[in-house]
């Protein structure tokens, strides 16, 4: 019989862990970049905003049917999810990486596609002028 200063081992159920986490922030990136709401990706692999939210935040698991229904809706693999995962990098984006998703969601939100060109056209003019 086990003393009750013996400690039983510990287990998840079902609890959200930091690969969750990482792969919920790895779906946010790639949304972000697609120019998706959360409410378009949740419509698109047919769940509530809600959940959907706590796919990206890693709060709730994403079982492997969903995730390979989510890597189909983003024109990913399924491993594009899990990619760094084993690297000693944060899952937090610098405000580097936050600034070019952002220049990305706002690109794709520009309707005239004139407007996208000439934007195009002066994001090449900028980097050629920093070489």
């Amino acid at each position: 019989m086990p003393t009750t200063d013996e400690k039983k081992p510990t287990r998840t159920l079902n609890r959200a862990n930091d690969t969750d986490r990482y792969v919920g922030a790895r779906i946010r990136e790639r949304r972000i970049m697609l120019g998706l709401s959360q409410q378009q990706m949740a419509d698109l692999i047919g769940v509530t905003y809600q959940q959907a939210h706590k796919y990206e935040r890693g709060i709730n698991r994403i079982s492997a049917g969903r995730l390979h229904e989510i890597s189909q809706v983003l024109g990913v693999p399924v491993g594009y999810f899990f990619d760094g995962l084993n690297n000693d990098h944060s899952s937090d984006l610098s405000p580097r990486q936050r600034m070019c998703l952002e220049l990305a969601r706002n690109f794709s939100s520009i309707v005239n596609e004139r407007h996208q060109d000439a934007l195009s056209q002066l994001a090449r003019v900028l980097a050629a002028e920093t070489v």
